[in-house]
């Protein structure tokens, strides 16, 4: 199956880049026609001007459409440009060159870094204008203030168009994005309403019914509250999965661990981390939830708070249960029995973090796991 191939979103920079090269085209033209009589061969006046004539009508329609646009057609447009400035010696007059008459491609010769900028970016565009500035100081076969100004100028143009490119790409990138995120938004909210119309409803109502008998539909009440609150945070929540830079939402990861006896709260703004430290900070939280099912007891609630300090990023998992005796971690360290404290240790240790456990007879138990604020993958 085929996949739409999205537009490049600096097509009308690459039919500025061919209204350019007209325009200079156009100006060469007049240069010679002006100079046609002090050339040292006419003939090759002309016949260069020929040639980037049909340079300039081929490489335009090429340059037209994204599919003919590969990165080798851009570097040929440099040779080519660069190859006929080089001919200049073969063509002016030793009296042209001291009065500084223009080579016999003219302004025409700063079209391909233009056209790198646009296809490599910023440092494609100055290394082409780089290159086009030293055969301008080759062909003059000299390199004085002039020629280092043309280079300048050669390669701030190149700069200039490679950066509005660039700026154009990320822009349309991150538009497609929010266009994306706006649909995903739209469809969930669409899906919310159904399922709250009809399955959300039922649940709600058997945890009701079941509370109120009691028994053995008090359990059942129990799981159609756990599977009312983990429908509700799919439909709710952003699909988890990675970016185009690698990282995922750990705060949708969190979201989704919530049930009628764990709350999960989060920062308004979306937290986002490599996938493979989302994925180790779910597992973290995960085992301490597990800790906390198991030694508090069916009827102990737990919390989940998820900070975001900028440089790093803070979960806590905290539970009202009995805590730890004292002395009772002391002891199993002895016996070699922290299995899952040393895992959740070890685990954030991995991620260059700490976790720090707090508990005590009578005030519950309470993870604190810190980790470096990494906001791309590596």
């Amino acid at each position: 199956m085929t996949t739409a191939r999205t537009p490049d979103p600096i097509t009308p920079l690459w039919r500025g880049v061919n209204a350019f090269r007209v325009l200079t085209w156009a100006f060469a033209c007049g240069t010679v026609v002006v100079q046609h009589e002090q050339y040292r061969r006419e003939w090759l006046a002309w016949t260069l001007l020929g040639a980037m004539a049909v340079w300039s009508v081929v490489i335009s329609v090429l340059y037209l459409r994204e599919r003919t646009r590969p990165p080798w057609l851009v570097v040929a447009d440099v040779v080519v440009g660069t190859g006929l400035l080089l001919t200049s010696p073969f063509v002016l007059s030793d009296a042209q060159f001291a009065l500084n008459v223009p080579l016999i491609t003219t302004v025409w010769a700063a079209v391909p870094p233009v056209a790198a900028g646009a296809r490599f970016g910023a440092v494609g565009g100055v290394l082409a204008g780089l290159v086009v500035g030293v055969a301008t100081g080759l062909a003059r076969e000299k390199f004085d203030l002039d020629v280092a100004r043309d280079g300048v100028l050669l390669a701030a143009a190149g700069l200039l168009v490679g950066m509005a490119a660039t700026l154009s790409r990320q822009a349309a990138t991150r538009l497609a994005q929010a266009l994306r995120k706006e649909a995903a938004t739209a469809e969930r909210e669409r899906l919310a309403r159904s399922i709250h119309d009809s399955v959300l409803q039922v649940l709600a109502r058997v945890r009701k019914r079941g509370n109120e008998v009691g028994g053995e539909a008090a359990e059942l009440a129990r799981l159609a509250g756990e599977q009312e609150i983990a429908l509700r945070s799919l439909v709710t929540t952003e699909p988890l999965k990675p970016s185009e830079t690698g990282t995922t939402s750990l705060r949708t990861a969190l979201q989704l661990l919530a049930t009628p006896s764990v709350q999960v709260s989060t920062p308004a703004d979306d937290v986002e981390l490599p996938a493979h430290v989302t994925d180790e900070l779910v597992a973290v939280t995960r085992e301490a939830l597990a800790n906390v099912e198991k030694h508090a007891g069916a009827d102990a609630h737990a919390w989940v708070l998820l900070e975001d300090l900028g440089t790093e990023v803070v979960v806590s998992v905290r539970d009202d249960g009995p805590g730890i005796p004292d002395g009772v971690l002391e002891r199993a360290a002895a016996n070699g029995h922290l299995g899952v404290v040393e895992s959740i240790r070890g685990r954030v240790r991995d991620l260059g973090g700490s976790a720090a456990l707090d508990t005590g007879p009578g005030r519950g138990t309470e993870w604190e796991v810190r980790v470096p604020s990494t906001r791309s993958a590596s």
